[in-house]
């Protein structure tokens, strides 16, 4: 997967200088902080049928230098991706949060232009939005696996053919299906990746069809720790977060 290699490449030098200070994996989410005051969240991912992760090559990233995490991007493990997912977050923290804000959602759906009749395919069912594209007049197709709504092939052939604009889940970076999703993009189609694990490292972004990144920077740290602890999702996360939104250059 190209863009797990290139996240891997963009941070390697920052992690091999940085040591990760707490790993904390909850239900919903895994935050990772980082010596240099950097702290970031990715969706916990342990693998489909599995109530928890395994407990084979165990190991105690904190104190590390943040490299041996990082290098678990390409981990078989699930859980292992997670939280090096977090810890690029973490690494990215200070730089994401200089990034424009959008409380609202409302600047990446003018991007995409998302209105009256707008056809809008969704990979990751985000229940919050539902009003705010019902208010809009989009009309919605939504595939979200983990919660069995939609048909995968049926949702394909109408992103191939109907879709205007798609919005895209961070966590298909866990589970390797970012690349094979916006392949299947026809030209003129609007991609926004978004979620609390989105990456905002533009750069990283540039070979795929996806113009925008809409993420979650943590502002009060100690909150979305003990909000990750308590198995809090992302409305919680988000009253102690920015929402923060970045163009992807070229595409």
């Amino acid at each position: 997967m190209q863009l797990i290699h290139r996240l891997c490449d963009h941070f390697s030098d920052q992690a091999a200088r940085v040591r990760v200070t707490s790993v904390t994996v909850g239900l919903r989410y895994t935050a990772v902080t980082t010596g240099d005051g950097g702290i970031g969240i990715a969706y916990t991912d342990t693998g489909e049928g599995h109530c928890c992760g395994s407990g084979k090559g165990y190991r105690n990233f904190e104190g590390r230098p943040a490299v041996e995490l990082l290098a678990c991007l390409e981990d078989d493990a699930p859980l292992q991706r997670s939280m090096a997912l977090a810890l690029v977050n973490a690494l990215n923290h200070a730089r994401a949060g200089d990034f424009p804000e959008d409380a609202t959602d409302g600047a990446w759906m003018d991007a995409l232009g998302i209105g009256q009749g707008s056809h809008v395919a969704m990979v990751g069912f985000f229940r919050p939005l539902m009003k705010k594209f019902k208010e809009r007049g989009a009309i919605i197709e939504v595939l979200d696996a983990g919660q069995g709504i939609g048909d995968c092939s049926e949702f394909y052939r109408r992103l191939e053919s109907w879709a205007e604009a798609l919005l895209l889940t961070s966590t298909s970076i866990l589970n390797g299906s970012t690349e094979e999703v916006l392949g299947r993009l026809t030209h003129g189609v609007k991609a926004v990746l978004l979620g609390p694990s989105t990456p905002m490292v533009p750069e990283a972004f540039t070979h795929l069809p996806v113009c925008l990144l809409a993420g979650t920077v943590p502002v009060d740290q100690e909150a979305v720790l003990r909000a990750v602890r308590h198995g809090q999702g992302t409305p919680v996360i988000h009253r102690f977060s920015r929402k923060v939104l970045v163009a992807v250059e070229g595409t």
